[in-house]
């Protein structure tokens, strides 16, 4: 179960739902048969519907019953009008990422199945990502919130449908919650879950899905070191700035000269995630046509023409800096 290569001891989120649920036993069963320590249960609440505190207390009850220490971290601030997702998962990981952080622990273990997969290709498809996003979530990945350099997110049941899970917790005689955000339409992974029976219907299951985002796993892993090689010719830090090769990183090919652009996005915004794929690809455009004129902006990034003093690569550098709150107010 844990032969993932995340470090052990380690801690697992758990909703109350069957992934999570099943995970938090199969865990504490394997650390048990190896004589290790047994995981620690972090449970959130994220405080955005009714009903929340009554399903924390119900997973963190489940836990103690299996013999588990148990933490419930509650978010606190007001329900959001819009953006729900999002906020959900940012709070979920920020609460529990300073949690570990506080306690030493490096991993988090989450019940991410293959039905998860499945469904996080097709979500990403419908938002026009590139490779990278199409690509299959990792076993073993960085924490997926910025400021937790460290910290591993651990995904054992990737390989694992839903119904399997749900299988064996009725084989323990375990119960389990349903989310009701689960089922609601306003929610873009509702949609596409309610999609699956028909896609699986017309041969599009949920594992011949996830096999596609494990191909194009395989190749980001190959594309990564020829990015890796672009970023080392074309690119040189200067500070809080990177000093470009405009012509060097504009005549990559293109998927590796995306994924460059994106990366080197990444590391100055200080975000998680790359940008969006249109945007990053007219960006991208506008510098390999040499068009790029007086700069850009993009992800909290300014990109312009090197000054005489900082041209590394001659009269084609150019600089890629954070945006600043002032200049950002004053852009349309």
């Amino acid at each position: 179960m844990a032969h993932i290569g995340a470090p052990w001891p380690a801690a697992v989120a758990v909703s109350g739902g069957g992934d999570s649920l099943a995970l938090m036993h199969l865990l504490a069963g394997w650390a048990k048969d190896h004589g290790r320590a047994k995981p620690v249960v972090l449970v959130v609440d994220h405080a955005l519907r009714d009903g929340s505190v009554g399903e924390a207390k119900k997973a963190a009850a489940a836990a103690r019953k299996a013999g588990l220490s148990v933490h419930i971290l509650t978010r606190k601030g007001p329900r959001p009008k819009s953006g729900i997702e999002a906020l959900a998962r940012d709070a979920r990981y920020g609460l529990m990422g300073r949690w570990l952080k506080r306690h030493g622990i490096a991993s988090l273990y989450v019940g991410h199945t293959l039905d998860d997969q499945a469904e996080t290709f097709l979500l990403r498809l419908g938002r026009g990502s590139g490779l990278d996003g199409l690509s299959a979530m990792r076993a073993l990945a960085p924490f997926p919130v910025s400021g937790f350099e460290g910290l591993n997110l651990a995904r054992p049941l990737l390989g694992i449908g839903r119904s399997n899970l749900r299988l064996y917790l009725k084989a323990q005689g375990q119960q389990w919650l349903e989310d009701p955000m689960n089922s609601e339409t306003r929610f873009a992974r509702s949609r596409i879950r309610a999609l699956l029976p028909a896609l699986e219907a017309a041969g599009l299951s949920s594992a011949r899905i996830a096999d596609a985002a494990a191909h194009l796993g395989r190749a980001r892993a190959a594309l990564e070191l020829a990015t890796e090689a672009v970023l080392a010719r074309a690119a040189r830090p200067d500070g809080k700035h990177v000093v470009l090769d405009a012509k060097a990183l504009g005549a990559a090919p293109r998927e590796i000269g995306l994924r460059a652009l994106a990366a080197l996005l990444i590391a100055v915004s200080g975000e998680t995630y790359r940008p969006r794929f249109e945007a990053l690809e007219r960006l991208f455009d506008r510098l390999a046509r040499g068009k790029l004129g007086n700069g850009a902006t993009l992800h909290g990034c300014r990109l312009y023409p090197a000054p005489r003093a900082v041209r590394l690569f001659g009269p084609e550098t150019l600089v890629l800096a954070k945006e600043s709150s002032r200049t950002a107010a004053k852009r349309p």
